[in-house]
């Protein structure tokens, strides 16, 4: 038997296909591939950088689905099944919005599927799948099994290596979707499994996927701890009130870490209450500074942050998205992504939206065959869907200019504190700059007409 993994692209320029030269690993695949049995054989074709060879023989297509890539995903399912082979949907989409997925896929996996996959791979080999599949599991990769990095060689991913030591997230900000998938709650692997996962490994440079790392304080305490032997460098992602623990900022330098994924999301307090992010409103630092003492807590540990953005909440403004970005700048943040805040089905925010008749694209707007990548979904209370995405795109130009980047480099603290910071931060800065110009206002799928059974309404 044979099983084809798929990593969909999210869709193609306006002016012809569209590479991505920023990808990473697609560790879900590599993760599930080390769950099949092993009598199985696994390819891997990665639809970002490569052709699918569509008339390759193969047994189960399985194709890992988020709400980004899920147009094109379904443009590949509609291949195979074509071809009469079976296809399988698992990940974020197929869990917050089943019955859609289940009009194009022969079966979905929702929630985890490590423990079910055997299962469904078995299904499959003897002519018998179910329609679903519920996954669930206490931690990420049990029983210590390692990911298959063999299917990831050769297609010219980033030379950092994907490891994940938790999922989840404990807090309830309204548009996250990891808050509604994990349901507040944040599971982590035993540490010798993620010990022993680096060490099986050939990078010194790891990313820790994990939605939050710093979620729960002493679990990450734990785990740095067995990370300062290894002397690997790492990013991660985590929310700001680590700087409120001391002991947990010196375990965080002394582990290697260059720098964490931050979602600041607003410099206004009243839309950080709004979006019920409770960890931007420090219980430590009294009164609202716009994160001036974390940020510095952040520098005096010599960390590269990647500061995220949301912006349209319902008391933002054309010129609170520009204070934003004078916030990102004052800062001289190492990386920063200016997003417009999106309605992800099943979230709080999506119902709210709903409720009051502000979605656009028909409340579908990741299938919409108009909709274009970094464009308002929703109408903003104090602006037009036009002016928030002009203001945002105006934040991403200026932001990813050669002045901006020239100009934010001189923190001795931070960018400059190391030659191999000042590397990461030329080399990344260039890369990430071509690629979030290069994205904005992209189409969603390959082909235009290609999904037509939905009922994609109208704006």
């Amino acid at each position: 038997m044979k099983v084809t993994f798929l990593r969909p692209n999210i869709g193609r320029l306006e002016n012809g296909p569209y590479i991505d030269e920023g990808r990473m690993e697609p560790l879900t695949l590599g993760v599930l591939a080390a769950y099949t049995p092993r009598d199985v054989e696994c390819v891997l074709y990665d639809d970002r950088m490569e052709h699918i060879p569509f008339d390759e023989p193969t047994d189960l297509a399985a194709i890992s689905v988020e709400i980004y890539n899920a147009r094109r995903a379904y443009e590949i399912a509609a291949e195979y099944r074509k071809r009469g082979v079976p296809v399988v949907m698992g990940g974020f989409q197929p869990t917050l919005v089943p019955d859609e997925c289940l009009q194009h896929a022969d079966t979905i996996v929702t929630g985890d599927a490590e423990i079910v996959w055997p299962q469904v791979v078995n299904d499959a080999r003897n002519g018998n799948l179910k329609r679903r599949y519920a996954g669930s599991t206490d931690y990420p990769q049990p029983r210590g099994v390692l990911t298959r990095r063999d299917l990831f060689a050769g297609k010219g991913y980033l030379p950092i290596s994907l490891i994940q030591y938790g999922r989840g997230c404990r807090f309830a900000c309204d548009f996250c979707v990891i808050s509604t998938y994990f349901n507040r709650k944040q599971c982590v692997r035993p540490i010798q499994d993620v010990v022993a996962e680096i060490e099986d490994q050939d990078r010194k440079f790891v990313f820790f996927v994990d939605d939050n790392l710093v979620s729960s304080h002493e679990s990450a305490k734990e785990l740095l701890r067995a990370l300062i032997p290894l002397k690997i460098r790492w990013v991660s992602q985590g929310s700001i009130d680590m700087t409120e623990d001391p002991e947990l900022m010196e375990l965080i330098e002394a582990s290697g870490c260059q720098g964490f994924v931050i979602g600041f999301e607003s410099v206004q307090p009243s839309s950080v209450r709004g979006m019920r992010k409770a960890c931007n409103l420090s219980k430590k630092f009294d009164g609202w500074d716009r994160y001036a003492r974390q940020v510095e807590v952040l520098r005096e540990h010599h960390l590269q942050t990647w500061a995220a953005f949301t912006l349209g909440h319902d008391t933002d403004t054309v010129e609170s998205v520009a204070e934003t970005l004078q916030f990102a700048e004052e800062h001289k943040f190492c990386f920063a992504a200016f997003n417009i805040l999106m309605p992800y089905p099943s979230t709080p925010l999506y119902a709210q939206l709903e409720s009051e008749g502000r979605l656009l694209w028909g409340g579908k707007w990741w299938l919409h065959p108009e909709y274009r990548f970094n464009h308002a979904a929703f109408i903003p209370k104090n602006m037009t869907p036009e002016e928030l995405t002009e203001a945002v795109f105006k934040c991403r130009v200026r932001w990813n200019s050669v002045p901006s980047i020239l100009t934010r480099v001189w923190d001795f603290q931070t960018h400059m504190s190391s030659p191999y910071r000042l590397g990461t931060y030329f080399v990344y800065n260039k890369l990430f700059a071509s690629e979030a110009l290069t994205k904005h206002g992209m189409y969603f799928g390959k082909h235009e007409d290609s999904i037509t059974m939905v009922d994609h309404g109208a704006r």
